[in-house]
């Protein structure tokens, strides 16, 4: 499965993206609507909307939000989900390719999604549509099955090699928890591309599932989408069993980074 294949195939999970994706916490926009100052005036500008988990609060000030969102079923879904809120402007498209005015947004947020769009064409392209001191905020959530739960995570990883690693023939990316000096590595990253104030912070949480649920959160992951029957099947019937031989739930630990940087400048030519 290619890349972009893989990109797109949250849009055959919609409904299970909302019922299992999680929202982010409250510290984090605080942060935010801290380092920017939002009314009904405003115009912002979201990066892959999803299902909406992390939009509700900026419609709530009331400004203007532009999202963009390439899932078709995904759009639907937000569509229906803040149909009381006629400041929300849906665009369906890739962020690469749709035309937006230079210039013109206080805010440009993308909430785990920023990762699929190409390094340089996207610091480039939000840093063109930024107004001069506009502000880029982009946030994640980093899950760790393992840390909470010392005996099951044994178990998860025994099945991760039998079948999610044999499938992909590939163990390069096989799972690490999130750190700081990860998020220091992508605060840098957006200084290559003219930002300045680039800043980062971290905030934990701790999230319980059942077996069920977690197999269900799990299956909006895209690659695990991507596994081929019988073996996703498989994979997840058995990662459902090792959950209920441990007592019924696992605990997950969440690691939320948030990145913020802001354009000092406007682009060449525009100073």
């Amino acid at each position: 499965m290619t890349f972009n294949e893989l990109a797109s195939s949250f849009d055959t999970v919609g409904q299970n993206y909302e019922k299992f994706r999680p929202n982010y916490v409250p510290e984090l926009y605080r942060e935010i609507f801290a380092s920017c100052s939002l009314n009904s005036t405003s115009q912002v500008l979201e990066i892959g909307i999803g299902t909406g988990q992390a939009t509700l609060p900026f419609l709530a000030i009331g400004c203007q939000l532009i999202a963009i969102e390439p899932g078709i079923n995904l759009a639907d879904v937000c569509k229906e989900k803040f149909s009381n809120y006629p400041n929300l402007h849906l665009i369906s498209g890739k962020f690469e390719d749709v035309s937006l005015p230079k210039e013109s947004f206080d805010l440009i947020y993308s909430a785990t999604a920023f990762h699929w769009i190409p390094e340089v064409l996207g610091y480039t392209k939000v840093f063109s549509l930024l107004k001069k001191n506009g502000i880029f905020a982009q946030f994640s959530n980093h899950p760790d099955p393992y840390i909470e739960n010392p005996e099951l995570g044994s178990e998860l990883n025994r099945l991760y090699d039998k079948y999610f690693y044999f499938f992909w023939k590939n163990k390069k990316n096989k799972f690490s928890g999130f750190t700081e000096e990860n998020a220091k590595v992508k605060a840098e990253t957006a200084k290559k591309y003219g930002f300045q104030d680039c800043r980062y912070f971290l905030f934990r949480r701790i999230r319980t599932f059942s077996a069920k649920e977690y197999v269900g959160l799990l299956g909006t992951y895209s690659d695990h989408i991507a596994l081929k029957e019988p073996i996703r099947s498989e994979f997840f019937s058995n990662i459902e069993e090792a959950i209920n031989n441990h007592g019924g739930a696992i605990k997950i630990r969440d690691t939320l980074e948030l990145q913020l940087s802001t354009k000092k400048t406007l682009a060449p030519g525009r100073r």
